[in-house]
């Protein structure tokens, strides 16, 4: 996937930082960059009328003209910055913000959401909801304090031959391509010709590695961690500068019950995840 569009979701009320690193990543990939400066409007209050729906109405003007300059403000450090480049702003409410991401996402070749999206676990869950969920553009999440660069020198591909894992292979194949090394990551791998073969690792590094990619596998052994934890951990070990992982193999309802490894990995993370579904 050759990375022409990067679209970038800011949150109108903290966004200042994830900017600044959205601008690096698409002077590094030479990449247009289609900046979505959004806000959540507030929650209606309680009557139709009197002084609670003319306080709200004030409320939601107030965020309006605020979301306005706020995106003045994206335009003017955008256009110093020498980059192809859009912005939009979106005025929203929560239980439609992830249909207008959506419609943005569909557009692009990448979805980055920076520290300071993230860490708005309202806006977070509708960029997923939105672009992961309905649309086939991947995302990046970075939680962590340290811009991602286009060009990545080592990536961890955390591989259980799903389909997910397998589509975000393809999706970030730039980026393995890139890469100084790329560990393929298996966790507690079984020796089974239905699942990973009789030699677990060694189809996907072949297929990789026939693209150019350089390839080591590696096989860890959870010693009773839960998957998330070991993968977070092999990736500080080998100084991965991405994660690239399938999300969500798993419905996501069972996931957001019970927990799962996507939804640890984007909450506990801080190494940046290229994230496919």
């Amino acid at each position: 996937m050759s990375i022409c569009t990067v679209l970038s979701i800011l949150n109108s009320k903290s966004y200042a930082e994830d900017l600044k690193a959205a601008v690096e990543f698409c002077r590094d990939a030479g990449a247009h960059l289609s900046t979505v400066v959004i806000c959540m409007g507030t929650a209606p209050m309680d009557g139709i009328y009197g002084a609670a729906s003319i306080a709200w109405l004030d409320a939601q003007q107030r965020e309006i003209d605020e979301l306005s300059e706020k995106t003045a403000q994206v335009r003017d450090v955008l256009s110093r910055s020498e980059l192809s480049y859009d912005v939009q702003e979106i005025y929203t409410e929560f239980a439609w913000a992830h249909e207008d991401i959506a419609e943005r996402a569909l557009y692009a070749d990448i979805v980055l959401i920076g520290r300071q999206a993230a860490a708005d676990e309202d806006l977070r869950k509708r960029i997923i909801g939105g672009a992961l969920f309905r649309t086939p553009t991947p995302v990046i999440i970075n939680r962590g304090t340290k811009p991602l660069q286009a060009n990545v020198k080592s990536v961890l591909l955390a591989w259980d031959s799903s389909d997910e894992a397998s589509r975000a292979a393809r999706q970030a194949l730039d980026f393995l391509k890139a890469a100084e090394c790329v560990y393929v990551t298996m966790v507690d791998p079984l020796s089974n010709e239905r699942v990973n073969g009789e030699d677990p690792g060694a189809d996907v590094g072949g297929f990789l590695a026939r693209h150019g990619v350089k390839v080591q596998v590696d096989r860890l052994a959870s010693g009773g961690s839960k998957s998330d934890e070991v993968i977070r951990q092999h990736a500080i070990d080998v100084g991965a500068d991405l994660i690239v992982m399938g999300a969500y193999n798993h419905p996501r309802w069972q996931q957001t019950l019970f927990g799962g490894m996507t939804r640890n990995m984007i909450e506990d993370g801080k190494t940046p995840i290229f994230l496919s579904h």
